[in-house]
């Protein structure tokens, strides 16, 4: 069933930086709301303890002309219509939704479990891929490497197949290939197996081969049956895979890895206020 709703919670997130004390309080109430109440100004300026002037300047905050007109799109999203997405946002919209009721159909929960323990026990980790795959694998070692993995990614096709030979017992290999044919990729698996390292394939190909030199075969869903697939970024379908790794990961002795977190955030902080320049941090 095709369903969306425009929804002004996204409007107040973006906007909460901007906001006093008091409508930072109206905020909280309006992003974490669930149910149809009262939501006529008196009513939630008795209900916050807030005037409806700080109501009127909230809305107003978040781009609209007042609380009438931010109460009459936030109350859309109680009501159970279709929306008129049409044309391509539709196309694209429902293309990722099948992606993610695949991914539900194909991720296993006891796989990423163990594939967390084998992150936990590992002295190195390398992940490596070609092109998008590629991407994703710098992706991922930004990601672990600040919850404390001792992580690194390669994308050059000769760097794939000499990293092979200096991994062994210690060592946990990740191949990225969507394909399932991206030869580097499944040499370095291949050569690592053999040396000892626990290896994973992550990809939406599929070889009885592959678990002849892999520990795990993480199974992703492929672009190739989607009506809009062309259009849609392969790396979409991995890094769905390695945020409910990162998570699972994350939540083994989760106080120790939100500080390391915090610490790599803090590094950066520091390093903004010396050049006077912010920029995007994961």
């Amino acid at each position: 069933m095709e369903y969306y709703i425009k929804s002004v919670v996204p409007v107040i997130e973006r906007n909460y930086g901007k906001f006093t004390a008091v409508e930072k309080n109206i905020a909280d109430f309006f992003i974490k709301n669930e149910e149809m109440v009262d939501f006529s100004s008196r009513a939630i300026a008795d209900r916050l303890y807030v005037s409806e002037a700080s109501l009127s300047r909230f809305a107003q905050k978040c781009g609209y002309r007042g609380y009438r007109e931010f109460m009459y799109q936030y109350e859309m999203t109680f009501v159970a219509e279709k929306d008129s997405v049409t044309g391509n946002t539709r196309m694209i919209l429902n293309t990722y939704q099948e992606l993610l009721n695949k991914t539900y159909q194909l991720v296993d929960e006891e796989q990423i479990s163990r594939i967390a323990q084998f992150l936990s026990s590992a002295d190195r980790v390398l992940v490596c891929g070609r092109g998008s795959s590629g991407h994703a694998a710098a992706e991922m070692e930004m990601r672990f490497m600040r919850i404390g993995v001792n992580i690194d990614s390669v994308q050059d096709h000769d760097l794939i197949r000499m990293r092979a030979v200096f991994q062994g017992r210690q060592s946990l290999v990740f191949g990225i290939t969507i394909s399932g044919e991206t030869e580097e990729v499944l040499y370095l698996l291949r050569e690592s197996h053999k040396r000892g390292a626990k290896t994973v394939l992550i990809t939406a190909g599929y070889d009885d081969k592959f678990y002849e030199y892999c520990t795990e075969v993480v199974q992703i869903p492929s672009l190739r049956f989607l009506n809009q697939g062309h259009v849609i970024s392969p790396q979409f379908p991995i890094l769905l895979i390695l945020d409910i790794l990162y998570s699972c990961y994350g939540d083994l002795d989760k106080r120790t890895k939100d500080s390391l977190h915090h610490n790599t955030l803090q590094a950066l902080a520091d390093g903004w206020a010396k050049t006077g320049k912010k920029e995007d941090s994961l």
